[in-house]
């Protein structure tokens, strides 16, 4: 016969997995450690496995192979957007991702998405939104998370004639335009607010963005805020294409 406490750990942890379905027991021994502190994992390791706990396998789906390529320089503004994820947690615990999508030559933000869930039909939805004011990019760069390689992102990608760039399996650094800025927005704004609920995640990520993006000077475009570094080049862009009107009327 187990022990009193035994049992009682024994019990815990069965209630943890069944809650917590993808948990393994490292993550059950963590849970555990203020109800039953000191508790071996190894101790916790027998008691899982006995129990028959163990989290089973997912099968991962097939993908269909697309380009991996290393990180090049953009050289004009909506050449390539990358975009990543970061996640937090709110006050009460409940998790939350942020993703973030920049843009590579002008370092704008082009947005930030807050939700508990981000799809990769969620992700299309939020894309064609920017476009609506920017234009589509020509290319987006991409980890070969699910969101990014979904059924739905492909179809967009193909819809409107994007490239889609997969960095190699752990290589983030061929994602290094958005590896840098998620440094930022981590320790600007993430590990600065402690965030009580959803909207107010929202409401100060949406704050940071537009001081990130029209406030903050950044040192690689001349000292300026990305959103006039752009505005500039826009210009720059529009009065190009004036002065090319006469000569070839003539």
């Amino acid at each position: 016969m187990p022990s009193a406490q035994t049992q009682a750990l024994k019990d815990k942890i069965v209630e943890i997995a069944h809650v917590r379905r993808r948990f393994g027991y490292r993550r059950v021994h963590d849970l555990l450690r203020n109800d039953f502190p000191g508790v071996n994992h190894k101790r916790v390791y027998r008691l899982y496995s006995a129990a028959n706990l163990a989290v089973r396998k997912r099968k991962k789906a097939k993908r269909p192979v697309m380009e991996r390529t290393p990180l090049n320089i953009a050289q004009r503004i909506n050449e390539v957007w990358s975009m990543d994820f970061v996640s937090d947690s709110l006050a009460n615990g409940r998790r939350i991702k942020c993703l973030t999508v920049a843009d590579d030559f002008s370092h704008e933000c082009v947005e930030i998405a807050v939700d508990y869930s981000i799809s990769g039909l969620y992700v299309t939805r939020l894309l064609d939104q920017a476009a609506r004011f920017r234009g589509y990019p020509a290319a987006v760069r991409t980890d070969n998370g699910p969101e990014f390689t979904s059924r739905a992102f492909i179809a967009w990608t193909q819809e409107h004639h994007i490239r889609h760039i997969l960095i190699e399996p752990g290589r983030p650094m061929q994602n290094g335009y958005i590896e840098s800025f998620n440094g930022k927005f981590r320790d600007e704004c993430l590990n600065e607010h402690w965030f009580q609920s959803l909207r107010q995640a929202r409401t100060e990520i949406g704050a940071w963005r537009r001081d990130y993006n029209e406030v903050r000077p950044h040192s690689s475009i001349g000292r300026v805020p990305p959103a006039r570094y752009a505005e500039q080049l826009r210009q720059q862009a529009g009065d190009a294409a004036r002065h090319e009107i006469p000569a070839q009327i003539h």
